[in-house]
């Protein structure tokens, strides 16, 4: 889960990490009153979206007056901000943040990830900060450092003043810059963060170490335990099928093509997809049922993937184990009976209760084509497509 760059600075605030002082506007009138409570001189208007690259596409703005804060604030809201994270479809603009302008001397990359191979968190530096860190990667990977962090004791002052060191960190400031790689980490443990990345750190000209952005990523898995961060989801910037997956206990991730596909199991929902792929077919979404698929499950996933206006096909794929087929096939006739759709639908069932569940599909007098592995699946699904697409394209042209 994703929170907005001021959500994220609240929170490394409150575990001692420096900010600089902003606030929160949903209109240009109030994004000006907000730098007249500020104070200063110059402000930056930065946009609230969760994407990085914000600069780059116009939605953070050095403002030296009020009037040039009602125009770039105007040119925010209601729009699509568009970068290389968002894709074509862009993040819409609904609140900006609105910071007194800082002036300093060097841009730090600071980063906390999960590293699954050695199964640690790891802190990602660079004195070359202000860029993406693909860029860092790619242009100066000597600049980079890497510590991981031993969860028995945690991220020890010793290690902290190490990365300092290595960074390039005044002997002046190595007590801020402690307290900022310590607040950052306890942050990331304690609330089931994912990542947690500052980019820009900066060493400001009267010698204060200061967070200039902030993002936090959180486990979905997770939130749970932590209310005050679920309550931090805007779901105007996530794909609303997605929310509308999530809010339905179904993992769903939308994709381009247009052949649907429900599935149980994550692994299984991979292999249904590159198997749509080698069939010469573009799977619509990942969707994984999970081990419940019961009959309203499978209805809710029927639901939510025709939601989509590029599926014209529905490949349908269960082994059941913990399931059972018969299960499905209930949920499948009861999902077409209630809700008809007028794409083909492909079934392909093995498992428990296999034969009774091919008896209630056959039964259903559905127009439900049947397969009985996943490349026989998959092709009739592509197959069927095709078939589908030419005739009504036929029928148009008639």
């Amino acid at each position: 889960m994703d929170i907005h760059e001021y959500q994220a600075k609240e929170i490394l605030a409150r575990f001692g990490v420096a900010v600089p002082q902003g606030a929160l506007a949903y209109s240009p009138e109030q994004a000006a009153y907000r730098a007249r409570e500020l104070g200063g001189d110059r402000w930056i208007v930065k946009a609230q979206v969760h994407a990085g690259g914000r600069g780059k596409a116009g939605g953070v703005k050095l403002c030296e007056s009020e009037h040039e804060i009602l125009d770039s604030a105007s040119d925010m809201f209601g729009q699509k901000l568009v970068t290389h994270q968002t894709g074509p479809e862009g993040k819409g603009v609904y609140r900006v943040y609105v910071e007194g302008a800082v002036a300093f001397n060097r841009e730090i990359y600071l980063g906390f990830v999960l590293d699954r191979t050695s199964q640690r968190v790891m802190i990602v530096a660079s004195s070359q900060g202000g860029m993406e860190i693909e860029e860092i990667s790619a242009q100066r990977p000597e600049s980079i450092v890497r510590s991981t962090v031993e969860p028995a004791v945690g991220l020890q002052d010793f290690q902290a003043r190490e990365i300092a060191f290595a960074l390039g960190i005044p002997a002046k400031l190595m007590q801020q810059m402690t307290r900022t790689l310590q607040g950052c980490y306890r942050a990331f443990t304690e609330l089931d963060a994912t990542m947690v990345e500052i980019n820009p750190l900066v060493i400001t000209a009267d010698d204060r170490v200061l967070a200039l952005d902030a993002k936090m990523t959180f486990d979905g898995n997770a939130v749970f335990r932590h209310p005050h961060i679920a309550e931090l989801r805007d779901k105007s910037q996530e794909d609303p099928r997605e929310s509308r997956a999530a809010d339905r206990g179904l993992n769903y991730i939308g994709l381009t093509g247009n052949i649907g596909c429900i599935v149980n199991g994550a692994g299984l929902a991979m292999a249904t997809m590159d198997t749509i792929k080698l069939a010469g077919g573009e799977p619509a979404n990942f969707l994984d049922i999970g081990g419940g698929a019961t009959p309203e499950r499978v209805a809710k996933a029927f639901r939510l993937v025709m939601s989509d206006d590029n599926v014209q096909a529905i490949l349908v794929n269960i082994f059941a184990g913990i399931n059972r087929c018969d299960w499905v096939a209930e949920g499948v006739v009861q999902a077409l009976k209630a809700n008809p759709v007028d794409v083909p639908v492909i079934v392909r069932l093995a498992g428990t209760n296999v034969e009774e569940g091919q008896k209630i599909l056959a039964k259903s007098g559905l127009p439900i084509i049947r397969a009985n592995s996943l490349i026989e699946a998959a092709e009739r699904a592509v197959t069927a497509w095709k078939n589908d697409v030419a005739q009504n394209t036929k029928m148009r042209a008639v």
